[in-house]
């Protein structure tokens, strides 16, 4: 699988390749790309805006059929796929990150819960390489610190409870700084994972 065209860091963790990447979402050749979605399904702003209208107007369908498929909204925390229009990716997994609030409604349980949610879908539709933004630290306000690490934490929990036919994440991210912090929140998280995995021997 190619990677965009900006710098990267990768880590493993249990047998699967985490890697931060700065670069265009829309492009990636991942079996899917995560949608930072609002909970209604309809084409916003942002990557969201971006990932429409790179996949074209079959998507604008498949957000409808999911939507009614859900009963009228995506709660927060949760995902849902559909197919991803004129995109290389093969599925996109939307998912809708918390708006944040001041950090005491319960941000973190459902930013990590959004990235959770997507990676469980991924793994029940069998695929094996995901690309995802940096969820709700956009228009939704998430410190970008906090989002990163929160981000990686979640990752870092789904697959030690069971990679399943994962085999890559990747961490598509728009500019310097978010790139800067996800590395930060990377090394941290790969430290306190390398701690553990010596502890368990």
């Amino acid at each position: 699988m190619g990677l965009s065209e900006g710098p990267q860091m990768a880590a493993v963790w249990n047998g699967v390749r985490v890697v931060i990447t700065q670069g265009d979402i829309t492009r990636q050749d991942t079996d899917a790309i995560v949608n930072a979605a609002n909970t209604a399904l309809a084409p916003g702003s942002g990557v969201d805006g971006a990932i429409q209208a790179a996949a074209g107007p079959e998507l604008l369908r498949e957000r409808e059929e999911a939507r009614r498929r859900l009963g009228g909204s995506l709660a927060t925390g949760t995902a849902v796929a559909t197919g991803a229009g004129k995109l290389s990716a093969r599925r996109i997994i939307h998912t809708a990150g918390p708006i944040w609030g001041g950090g005491g409604h319960g941000e973190a349980e459902l930013l990590r819960s959004s990235y959770r949610a997507s990676l469980r879908v991924a793994k029940e539709e069998g695929l094996a390489s995901v690309a995802f933004p940096a969820i709700s630290a956009g228009i939704y306000g998430y410190p970008l610190a906090e989002a990163a690490r929160e981000a990686l934490m979640a990752v870092r929990a789904e697959l030690r409870e069971s990679p399943g036919s994962l085999r890559e994440i990747r961490f598509v991210l728009f500019n310097a700084q978010t790139m800067e912090e996800f590395g930060l929140a990377l090394r941290e998280v790969d430290a306190a994972e390398r701690l553990d995995d010596s502890s368990d021997r």
